[in-house]
């Protein structure tokens, strides 16, 4: 029977970002406007926050959220998620949220679920949109994607792509933080090593790709931003408190 939890990795030690998952914004920890949004796909059996610190995990725990504790040592959050993953044997696919997406659509995570539901020989799904911000194109801390015609990914990347020696025909998609495994791809994932450009753009679904997997891509309107540095936060409540 189809069972598809959404899992949210969070860490404290981010390099760029240190302490984010508890910064402040509108009044709630960053990871608690990402449970609550995730909260409300009523298609996922259970919102899980996974994390290695006492910090998160006290936070989350007041504003209601279900902890799992992780091992400290995991080089990526899909890693953390394989780990909680092994805890639950009745799920038979998993949506992973990053932590730093506060202003995530519920609705794009339904339709992330119902594709893994529909479509039981896909290995991963994620999600993008189109860049419309075209000084975003150029920062490293957005990432683009790049699709086949039928909407799988050829490459994922965090430098402009594709170049556009010519007027471009088609818009640059920022790729959004949210990933949808089937059980069985995700075991396998984890158990590959981290790949030559997984480590160069240090963006770990590059090793699905490498490794001859395909990403179908969902392109979505959504177009809300992701945190990744206290000047993003700040754009964020002000959205919030608009």
């Amino acid at each position: 029977m189809f069972s598809c939890p959404i899992i949210i990795p969070a860490r404290y030690g981010s390099t760029r970002f240190p302490g984010k998952p508890l910064h402040l914004i509108a009044g709630k920890p960053l990871v608690q406007h990402v449970w609550e949004r995730c909260r409300q796909v009523s298609l996922a059996d259970g919102v899980i926050i996974a994390t290695d610190d006492e910090r998160i995990a006290r936070a989350a725990r007041d504003f209601g959220a279900e902890v799992v504790m992780t091992r400290d040592d995991h080089p990526s959050g899909t890693d953390r998620l394989a780990e909680v993953a092994a805890l639950m044997p009745a799920a038979t696919h998993f949506l992973n949220v990053q932590g730093d997406e506060p202003l995530i659509n519920p609705v794009l995570l339904g339709q992330l679920i119902e594709l893994l539901r529909d479509d039981p020989v896909l290995p991963m799904v994620t999600a993008a949109s189109a860049l419309t911000d075209e000084a975003e194109v150029d920062n490293p801390n957005t990432v683009k994607v790049v699709l086949t015609e039928s909407g799988y990914a050829l490459y994922f990347s965090r430098s402009r792509i594709p170049y556009a020696r010519h007027p471009p025909e088609l818009p640059w998609y920022r790729h959004l933080g949210l990933y949808g495994y089937s059980r069985d791809f995700l075991l396998r994932f984890v158990s590959w090593p981290p790949s030559p450009l997984e480590k160069t753009e240090s963006l770990e679904q590059l090793r699905a790709l490498e490794n001859g997997a395909r990403v179908r891509v969902v392109l979505t309107s959504d177009d809300s931003p992701g945190v990744d540095t206290e000047e993003q936060a700040r754009a964020v409540e002000r959205i919030l408190t608009a």
